[in-house]
């Protein structure tokens, strides 16, 4: 399910391009100044992307397409790259019926009772996810991809951190389906044994983490 929202003035004033509030302390005037440079390069990126996924619903790996990512890839871009590098856009044409199934499963209380509580903690400074009633906000799509997310995977169900992950992913592709599959493929494949009940991974790179400042 793809969704619109109102953007309204974002990346002026109080709110940055992804609908966050900025700090009081917000320097707009030097922000602008920065950015008046640094336009030039977004364009000269922008033009190297454009043969790689203009007008394309797909996008060839290669070492090219590696460098490039490394280097930035057009916030424009971003929804199709990720889907497609990640693997996610393939599994989600492999399966295209499974996230309207699991949306359709009914998923234990306690799981759902866990994940509603994390919602109303999402990105609270967030105008998407400021208010549940807001119908162009994006809490509800949140759960519904969340609980699909925990219906098929049932080992894991859902821990604390997900709602975050699957928070700024909706941001970016505002698209429910892909969304789910890209958090599907990131938890599966691309970061296993991150988001488990144990959170094995994540210990692991924290200890690590603080063996190194020592």
């Amino acid at each position: 399910m793809a969704f619109k929202t109102s953007t309204g003035k974002l990346g002026h004033g109080k709110l940055d391009p992804y609908g966050f509030e900025r700090s009081e302390d917000f320097d707009e005037k030097t922000y602008e100044e920065f950015m008046s440079r640094y336009f030039l390069v977004l364009a000269r990126r922008a033009a190297r992307w454009r043969p790689l996924v203009v007008g394309k619903d797909t996008v060839i790996k290669s070492l090219k397409l590696k460098r490039f990512c490394r280097k930035g890839i057009p916030s424009e871009h971003r929804p199709l790259v990720w889907m497609e590098v990640s693997g996610a856009a393939e599994r989600m044409r492999d399966e295209p019926g499974l996230y309207k199934q699991l949306r359709s499963q009914y998923l234990d209380s306690s799981i759902t009772e866990s994940i509603m509580l994390d919602i109303n903690r999402t990105f609270p400074e967030n105008i998407y996810f400021a208010n549940e009633r807001d119908p162009a906000g994006l809490q509800r799509p949140l759960k519904h991809v969340l609980m699909a997310f925990a219906l098929n995977n049932p080992h894991v169900g859902y821990c604390q951190g997900l709602n975050f992950v699957a928070g700024l992913i909706l941001l970016i592709l505002r698209n429910e389906e892909k969304a789910f599959w890209l958090l599907d493929t990131l938890a599966r494949h691309i970061l296993p044994d991150y988001y488990t009940t144990d959170m094995i991974a994540i210990k692991a790179e924290q200890e690590l983490c603080g063996e190194l400042i020592k």
